[in-house]
């Protein structure tokens, strides 16, 4: 029998991108999964969305939040109550191509790997246009991703198995920059699928669009999280940045 994939979703006012998201998790061709989504306090119509799907899919499960407490907090009330083997995350405004489990959990199984993660694609926030495709290294170590942070959320799989229960930073910005650097500097790499899996939705509000929180966020998990002395963090901080621009043109 095939593993049970937990697939972790956080959702604020996620109304008119939630339901291209859970369609493309109903769409794999990988069937045993359980989507576990946390809907942080919204107060547009995703509840009832959410709701809507769920009565329809056993498979679909959710908790509504009466406050905000965050993506971080969300992502680990959700990560609290997987059951799966494998973890796997997708944001509520983001789209899985419908092999991209069936791909991801064979590429993991067939080569014993502990961490993968995929190539993916930007596409514009009506999801009309795609841009140039990020692609995945073949892999990453601790010291390649402090200075290259190209790993897509949203494109990450987890064996708990071999990494054991995982926790995200409750950081306001980067919590998964923080999270990939954790797992791989007990000496777990990750590894790379160069074809795309993945859409990535650029929202105009999203942390990732508000380029200097994420600069901000960076630096903090260099000097803080890490613990990385000032030179290497001026260092690191300058290859992240040229990555950054590299992979956009």
């Amino acid at each position: 029998m095939s593993a049970l994939v937990s697939i972790i979703t956080p959702s604020y006012n996620s109304a008119r991108f939630i339901n291209d998201c859970v369609s493309s998790v109903l769409e794999q061709t990988y069937t045993n999964w359980e989507l576990i989504i946390i809907d942080d306090a919204s107060d547009d119509n995703s509840k009832e969305l959410i709701s809507d799907f769920a009565s329809k899919d056993n498979r679909i499960k959710f908790v509504f939040l009466t406050e905000n407490i965050g993506a971080a907090g969300a992502r680990n009330i959700a990560l609290e109550k997987a059951e799966g083997r494998y973890i796997a995350f997708l944001d509520s405004d983001d789209i899985w191509k419908k092999e991209k489990l069936a791909k991801q959990i064979d590429f993991m199984q067939s080569n014993n790997i502990a961490f993968s993660f995929s190539s993916y694609e930007p596409m514009s926030e009506n999801g009309k246009e795609i841009f140039k495709e990020i692609k995945a290294p073949l892999k990453m170590s601790y010291n390649s991703y402090l200075k290259n942070t190209i790993i897509g959320c949203l494109t990450v799989v987890l064996d708990k198995e071999k990494v054991g229960d995982v926790k995200m930073p409750n950081l306001r910005t980067s919590q998964d920059m923080a999270l990939w650097l954790s797992i791989m500097k007990g000496g777990i790499d990750a590894y790379g699928i160069e074809q795309s899996l993945a859409y990535y939705r650029i929202v105009g509000n999203s942390n990732t669009s508000n380029k200097l929180k994420v600069i901000q966020g960076v630096w903090k998990i260099y000097r803080e999280k890490e613990k990385l002395g000032y030179l290497k963090s001026v260092w690191c901080f300058l290859n992240y940045a040229f990555n950054a621009v590299k992979k956009r043109i």
